[in-house]
């Protein structure tokens, strides 16, 4: 099968998977094809699926990412020794690991087609991400607190892994608590990825966005939490901050 065939596969096994989906019609257009797709996988619950339906998923995820374009690590240049910054598609980037900005839920964002990068990295990670972020939080059995970290294999992403990482919500002011558990979030991330042996992790913008924690004084506390614990550990794990925007761009390069 050719990507066209593979796209209209995967969205007639989604729409059959569910009665409620009877009725609806596959778009002509390419692109609402792709958008259909992404909303299927985005909203279908966590659950097994047959091996077929996975191997063509397997097979179109990969080659979307790699039409994409793929970057490695080790075509970046580092800004400070064994710190990175590169403003582009995390889940485009070929490192150790990439870190998920997630909710409490720590499943993924049921939201068609959103672009928070809880929504792409489960997107261009298949089905198989939600199943097993599930079935760790329900042995877990609560819900992620802020600050924490969980590992999961990557599936479909050109990394290895994704950390996933619980940051503050910021609703009105700024608090002391607030600036503790996104360097919280940090300092798990890295202490796991080190307990995994893994060399390197990209840094979404935590709790940025959405989560309206302010982009500046986030940028402050990435940047020195992951000095400090790179000298308080003597940790040789690369660090890639990794940005959407311009704007965050310009204040992590004033800060590096």
């Amino acid at each position: 099968m050719n990507q066209a065939q593979k796209r209209l596969f995967l969205i007639q096994s989604l729409l059959d998977e569910s009665p409620r989906y009877r009725g609806i019609e596959i778009p002509v257009e390419e692109s609402e094809q792709k958008r259909l797709l992404r909303s299927l996988m985005n909203v279908r619950a966590p659950g097994e699926i047959g091996a077929n339906f996975l191997t063509v998923q397997d097979e179109y995820l990969q080659t979307a990412t790699a039409e994409k374009g793929v970057t490695d690590l080790a075509d970046l240049t580092p800004i400070q020794p064994d710190i990175y910054l590169w403003r582009g598609d995390i889940t485009a980037l070929r490192c150790g690991a990439i870190v998920n900005a997630a909710n409490s839920g720590m499943t993924g964002c049921y939201q068609p087609c959103h672009n928070c990068i809880d929504n792409c990295i489960h997107t261009y990670a298949g089905v198989q991400l939600r199943l097993r972020c599930d079935e760790l939080m329900r042995a877990q059995g609560d819900p992620e607190p802020a600050g924490q970290a969980m590992i999961t294999p990557a599936y479909n992403l050109p990394c290895d892994y994704v950390l996933h990482t619980v940051g503050p919500i910021v609703e009105g002011r700024l608090t002391r608590r607030h600036e503790e558990q996104l360097a919280s979030c940090y300092r798990s991330c890295l202490a796991l990825a080190d307990e995994h042996n893994i060399q390197s992790v990209a840094f979404c913008c935590i709790s940025t966005g959405v989560f309206m924690f302010p982009n500046q004084r986030a940028a402050e506390i990435a940047v020195q939490t992951v000095k400090d614990y790179k000298q308080q550990t003597h940790s040789e794990i690369k660090v890639i901050f990794n940005v959407f925007k311009e704007l965050d761009e310009q204040i992590y390069h004033n800060l590096l």
